[in-house]
Parts: structure tokens; sequence; C-alpha cells
């Protein structure tokens, strides 16, 4: 018998809106406590258990345990205990702190929901927390930036929205299960995950939009929108062959863009395509060993990407500066933020003893083990390339490059200390990996710490390194900004709705002369009638009256005889 139980989402959506109520002490509380009441109940639901809710002739399973669910929703209870420690001591908003733990909420209501509909009302429920969390960075650059990112998801939305209708149609089930993109329904559900995961053609939206929100926001942004997405892929489509082309594309995408950028949270957001693509290339290959692969690299990559993007965000907050070009030389009096900020570029680049190291390797093994010799030689090629963009680059025009002068200070406690949590996580997860691997959704019979691996991989990281040393002249960026397909809805569409604003003002200013034009005319026409030596102005004998009141009245009674 299925056991019913209480969705653990419910409690960070329900909780959160007590954030803005309360204060002191109370918030603080409330803003850990939250999390980690969820995390509890993570892990006390049953495997079978199960909340069933009639809805328009439909059963709702808004809370269904599975393996791939409670790993996803541990990390994502995780980093919102996590963000949220860092969000106090950057003095976020009561409001910004609601809706990202809105956001994570929705997110764990994702990996817990048993059916399309469940999961589509959080989908979207997550949208709407996450365009929130951009808005209350309360910037003209984040309000614009939040409303094109909302147009995507919304987009995104209806594609969802769209194939789950039409599945139901050619099916009549709603249930979570593998499915393949072979008709209507799945190829519109599958597009609309994408959107999410931010591949192509449009890509660019996380670049564009995480970046403007506060450095708080930018943590929660980074952690659950596009982890949401690989979850939603491991669990519909694994071994769909298109993801593993998808997913390259996204990882060179990733490092091209990132090199190209001068803004250092922006980096780090084109990074989140790059490490995203691995996990929708692993789930392509769609092995056990390589859905394990993407499910362990999806838990390590929340932890170090939120990890460099709170150095990144203290660099911000303690500067009022983002640009690579104006920043160098922090070490010298933020050493611990460049610290934290070091081993989450080791750990991103999969350096040995770190967390990016005993994961990313299980996806590689798995491309190798099936024979891909094409995928894993491009992705070897890509695990350089991301030592070149966040293992050095980062860091290096961050806190080591010629000094810029600024000395400020680190930044409060609370979050060096959310900072030293991950940077420990990460450490220990590379160390102990075994943990890790016991709560994937297989089995896992795989050894990171070969002597093979362990030469080829330190082999890749000090020729990248070599190359990037050697090319150090190109990779020192200039004031631009870089756009791709965003282009068109940023610039183009912008530029189109100016001409057709000013052919419509123009079409409306002919349009009101002729209107005034017929109005004078009309005027002019009542005036030669009505004006003082018009016709019906003139003012008539009684007796002329009196015969026209006769003729009338003879007409009635003639009327009425006949």
């Amino acid at each position: 018998m299925i056991e019913p139980v209480l969705p653990p989402a419910l409690v960070m959506v329900l909780g959160a809106s007590l954030i803005p109520a309360v204060r002191g002490k109370w918030r603080t509380a409330l803003v850990l406590g939250l999390p980690l009441l969820t995390l509890l109940l993570v892990w006390l639901v049953p495997e079978q258990a199960g909340l069933m809710l009639p809805f328009l002739g439909l059963e709702l399973i808004p809370s269904a345990a599975s393996a791939e669910g409670r790993l996803f929703a541990t990390v994502f209870a995780l980093m919102a205990a996590v963000g949220g420690l860092y969000a106090l001591g950057s003095k976020a908003r009561p409001l910004e702190l609601a809706a990202a733990y809105i956001y994570a909420g929705s997110a764990i209501g994702v990996t817990f929901a048993g059916d399309l509909v469940t999961l589509f009302i959080f989908w979207e429920l997550m949208a709407i927390g996450s365009t929130a969390v951009i808005l209350l960075a309360d910037t003209q650059k984040a309000r614009k930036a939040a409303f094109r990112y909302l147009l995507v998801h919304l987009l995104g939305g209806v594609l969802l929205m769209g194939g789950i209708i039409a599945h139901w149609l050619d099916t009549g089930s709603i249930a979570v299960a593998v499915m393949a993109p072979e008709s209507l329904g799945t190829m519109l559900i599958l597009g609309g995950i994408l959107v999410n995961a931010g591949a192509p053609p449009l890509s660019a939206w996380i670049a564009d939009a995480y970046p403007e929100a506060s450095p708080s926001g930018t943590v929660f942004l980074s952690a659950f929108t596009t982890k949401t997405a690989v979850f939603a892929l491991l669990v519909l489509f694994p071994g769909t062959e298109l993801l593993i082309w998808v997913g390259l594309y996204m990882v060179f995408y990733g490092i091209i863009y990132a090199l190209l950028e001068n803004d250092m949270r922006r980096i780090l957001a084109y990074s989140i395509v790059n490490q995203v693509g691995f996990m929708v290339c692993a789930i392509g290959i769609g092995t056990e060993l390589a859905l394990n692969g993407a499910a362990a690299h999806a838990f390590a990559h929340i932890i170090y990407k939120a990890l460099l993007l709170m150095s990144a965000g203290s660099v911000l907050m303690m500067t009022a500066r983002r640009k690579c070009t104006d920043l160098g030389g922090l070490f010298q009096s933020m050493p611990q933020t460049a610290l934290y900020g070091i081993i989450g570029a080791l750990a991103i680049s999969a350096f040995p003893f770190t967390s990016g190291f005993v994961t990313k390797s299980l996806e590689t093994a798995a491309a190798a083990e099936q024979g891909l010799l094409v995928v894993w030689m491009l992705l070897l090629a890509a695990s350089a390339g991301v030592f070149l963009h966040a293992g050095i680059k980062f860091p290096w025009f961050v806190f080591f490059q010629k000094d810029s002068g600024l000395r400020p200070p680190e930044p409060p406690a609370a979050m060096r200390w959310a900072m030293a949590i991950f940077a420990v996580a990460c450490i220990a997860l590379g160390v102990f990996p075994q943990p890790l691997y016991a709560i994937l959704p297989y089995q896992v019979d795989y050894q990171p710490y070969t002597v093979g691996h362990l030469v080829s991989q330190l082999q890749l990281l000090l020729f990248s390194g070599f190359a990037f040393f050697v090319l150090l002249g190109q990779m020192r960026r200039t004031l631009t900004i870089s756009l791709d397909f965003d282009w068109f809805y940023r610039r183009f569409m912008n530029a189109l709705a100016e001409e057709f604003a000013l052919r419509a003002a123009h079409a409306f200013e002919r349009l009101e002369a002729r209107a005034a034009g017929r109005l004078r005319a009309l005027i002019d026409d009542l005036y030669v009638h009505h004006g003082p030596q018009g016709i019906l102005a003139r003012s008539s004998p009684t007796g002329s009256m009196v015969l026209w009141v006769a003729l009338m009245l003879g007409c009635t009674l003639l009327l009425y005889i006949f």
C-alpha cells in the first residue's frame, strides 16, 4: 500500500512566505531551518510513498520518491541552506530571500513530481520565483534582463504544456516515465525542457540574466533551473542520441563565449552552459555509468559553481566592479575569498582530489566504454577548455593579474562561512566519493583514482595551463559584450519594434490630421446652417408657425382616418 506523505517542496514554498513577516533572529532561524527541515523530509519519504490528488479526471502525484529525485532534492536543499547563509551575510532583501526559497522549493517539487502536470506546475512556479529574484536586484539592467528571461521561459513553458497535452491525448497517460521523441507531444516536451537547460539556439539567456541579479541572487539562479532540466532529461529521455550532439554543442559554446568575455560573472554564467552540456551529452549516451555520471556531475556542479559565484559576488560586493579589466591583485586584501575561488576553479576543472575529478570522469569513461571515440576525444578537449576559462582565467584576472590598486576587505563573516562550507564539500567529495556514489541511481562499479586517470588528467591540466600563459596577451579582453542568437531579440527585434513604433506614430499623425480636417469641415457646414446668418438660425413670424402646426395636424388626421 502506498503511504501518503506531505510533499517536501511545500515546506519550502509555504515557509518562504513567512520570511518577509519576521525579523532578526527569527528570520535567520527560518532562512537556515527551512532548507534543513526540507532535507529531513526528503530522506523521510519512503521509496514507494506517494500522495494522489484527483484533478479534472486525472490522478496527480505531487510526492513520489525516486533515487534520482532524492539525489537532486538533497543537493537543492543543501544549496538553499548555504545560499541562505550567504544571502544573510550579503544583506539580501527579505523579498529576494522569499523569492529564492520559492524558487528552490519549486525545484524540489519538480524532483518529487510523479506526473507531468505536477511537474509543469512546479516548473512554472520556478520560472516565476527566478524572475522575481532577478527583478529584485532593482536595477534597470536587471529589469530588462528579467523581461527577456521571462519571455524565454514562457516559451519553454508553452512548449512543455503543449507537449504534455499532446502526449496525454496520444497515450492517455501523464506519468513521469521514460519516453522517446517520436511523437509531437514528446518532441514538444523535449523542446520545453531543453529551453531550461540552455540548449541551442537559446543558450544566451543564462549569461544575459544571471549576472544581473544581486550577488546572492546569482548564486541561487546558478543551481536550480538548468539542473531541474538535467533531472527531467535524466528521467524522461535517457539514451536519446540527439542529446549527445546537443550536449557537445553546449560544451564548446560555453568555452568559446567564456574565453571572449570580460565580465567575471558572465564568464561563470557561460561556464554553466558548458557544464550542463557535459551532463546532457552523458544522458544522451544513456548507459547506467553515463546516467550516474550526469547525476553525480550535477550534484558536484551545483556546489562548486555556487562557490565560484559566491567568490565573484563577494568581489562585486566589496569593490562594486565586475569587469576583469578593472580587477587584479585582490588576493592581497581578500586572501580567503581568493582561496575559496581557487578551490572552486580546481573543482570545475576536475583537478584530482576535488569533486569534479570523481564525477566528470564517469561521463568520459561512459563515452569510452561505448566506443564513442569522437565523443570521448571532444569531451577530453572540452575538459582542457574548462581549465582555460574557469580554472585559470577567472581566478587569474580577478585575484592575481596586474595590481588594480584596489584593497577591499574580506566580505562579512556569514558569506565567508558559506564559501568555506562549499569549499570543504568540494574537497571532501573528491577525497571520499563513495558516499555520493552510494546515492546515485544505479550501482557504481568505478574507481576514479587509477594511475592512468591521474596521469592523463594532470597532463591535460598542465598543458592547458601552459597554453593559457603562452596566449595570455590574447586572453585579455576589452569592454565588449558578446551576443549570439540573442542578437535577434536584443537588437533586431528591438530595432524592429522601434521602426514599427515610428511608422505607427507617423500613420497616427496622418490619421489624426485627416480626422481633424473632416471635423473642421463638419463644423464649417454646421456653422453655415446654424450660424448667425444660417437658415436654421433665423426667427420666424408667429403666424407662419401656426400655419405649419395646422398643416401637421391635418396630415395626422388624414393618416388616422385612412
